[in-house]
């Protein structure tokens, strides 16, 4: 794993779509993992569920570039863009993404191909971590081999996994090795 960022700047996007209010296990261990960043490392926490996300339209083999995002989506382009590093906070969901957090991947193709936006060389210096939980590991699995390959594929360092066991609220909690793997986990 690459060294920390001298001036990290940390955009964690939750993708639970539990009802408002609701903190998951996934949000709760990723909770742990950012108190534990040194005070006054900034932190911007967006809620995919929360916001008003397009469906993707695929235009790469028709008009081959999208227009500049607005709305939701520009606030996300916007955090996308300042952070030093990207952690999705996803729990298991059909042994795969959450529909937010896939929406929210789907328009990447579209910022790689808005004109004058040089999205592709810029997640190039970014971190990507992925914070999730699930009944058992192996279930995790699918999803954790899609993220490193997102982050293969736009040639981003992949800062690996934190994985704890979840399944009914407040399980993670008993996960002692995960509590434990949180306090140092975004400072690889």
């Amino acid at each position: 794993m690459a060294a920390m960022n001298a001036n990290p700047r940390f955009l964690f996007l939750t993708t639970s779509t539990r009802e408002p209010g609701a903190l998951g296990n996934t949000e709760w261990l990723a909770q742990q993992a950012a108190a534990a960043l040194p005070a006054g490392t900034p932190q911007t926490w967006h809620h995919l569920s929360r916001l008003q996300l397009p469906p993707f339209v695929d235009q790469r083999h028709t008009s081959g570039k999208y227009d500049m995002p607005n709305g939701d989506m520009k606030t996300l382009l916007d955090a996308t863009m300042d952070a030093t590093d990207i952690v999705f906070v996803a729990p298991v969901y059909w042994y795969s993404i959450p529909a937010p957090l896939k929406i929210y991947l789907d328009h990447w193709s579209a910022w790689m191909r808005v004109p004058g936006l040089p999205f592709k060389e810029e997640m190039a210096k970014k971190t990507l971590r992925l914070i999730t939980t699930s009944g058992d590991r192996t279930k995790a699995q699918p999803m954790v081999d899609s993220i490193r390959l997102c982050a293969q594929f736009m040639a981003m360092n992949y800062g690996g996994e934190l994985w704890g066991k979840g399944g009914p609220p407040d399980a993670v909690k008993a996960d002692t090795a995960a509590v434990a793997q949180a306090a140092g986990f975004l400072a690889a």
